[in-house]
């Protein structure tokens, strides 16, 4: 018997259709089984798609990339946080959400949205044998965070940058963060996460829970303004707030339909 869901795809991070990082959102009445959500994800083709069940005052929340499922994703759940403000729960200022990360919760802050996220500051690490041939430059130094940051000396190797995807996902199966002072924002990143099928992130929230605890300590200020600089870039204002990271963007809904499977 054939079952229809809700289908939505959110652009966030981004002010306008067609930048920012693409989610898909499929709220669910109850949960089926791993295989179905993971098919659906693979049909998506995007790097995540957020799934979400009400629980209580709040939503349980899932997120798959096309390939795995991972446990913790910004760009989707401010994707997710939007669908729920303007079409399940309009009116509403705040929700909470449970995870595998924990209870995460978005706020409206305006015109923006707010994620509440765990921070995971980075510390030292030796860099992996490869790493530099894998991304095709040297960083000037290697931490461990919520995964590998390497930190470039200036924002041109950032946007240069022409990882080699298959010797990457061999050597970090969690993802490599790169990233350096910005030219006009506090900070740039990239993100490539092969390993769990998505070659470059054009907009990671998640990352931000390395990169904002990082620059803050680095530039002396709790709050940020940042660029995430792929082909389809995006916009993030953050701030180190301890044991929590404060990640704020914007989302734009382009596409609202229904799932049949």
């Amino acid at each position: 018997m054939t079952k229809s869901y809700p289908l939505y795809q959110v652009d966030a991070f981004a002010s306008q259709p067609f930048a920012g990082n693409p989610a898909a959102v499929v709220p669910m009445q109850e949960w089926p089984d791993d295989r179905l959500l993971q098919g659906i994800a693979a049909e998506n083709n995007l790097s995540e798609t957020a799934f979400l069940v009400a629980e209580g005052e709040g939503f349980r929340i899932r997120w798959f990339t096309p390939v795995a499922e991972v446990d913790l994703c910004g760009h989707a759940t401010l994707a997710a946080a939007h669908v729920v403000f303007e079409r399940l729960r309009p009116g509403s200022e705040r929700i909470a959400f449970s995870s595998k990360s924990g209870p995460l919760s978005v706020s409206r802050q305006g015109e923006r949205l707010e994620l509440d996220f765990p921070s995971m500051p980075p510390v030292p690490c030796p860099r992996p044998a490869g790493l530099d041939e894998a991304l095709g430059a040297s960083p000037a130094e290697t931490l461990r965070g919520i995964c590998l940051l390497a930190v470039f000396a200036t924002e041109a190797l950032v946007r240069d940058l022409a990882p080699d995807f298959t010797r990457l996902a061999g050597i970090e199966p969690l993802g490599v963060i790169a990233t350096a002072a910005g030219s006009d924002c506090d900070f740039v990143s990239r993100f490539f996460a092969p390993a769990v099928g998505i070659p470059e992130d054009p907009v990671t929230g998640s990352a931000h829970c390395t990169l904002a605890p990082f620059w803050a300590a680095r530039l002396g200020r709790r709050a940020l303004f940042a660029r995430q600089v792929s082909r389809r870039g995006g916009e993030l204002w953050v701030e180190d707030r301890g044991a929590r990271v404060a990640i704020s963007g914007h989302a734009v809904l382009v596409i609202e339909g229904t799932l049949l499977v």
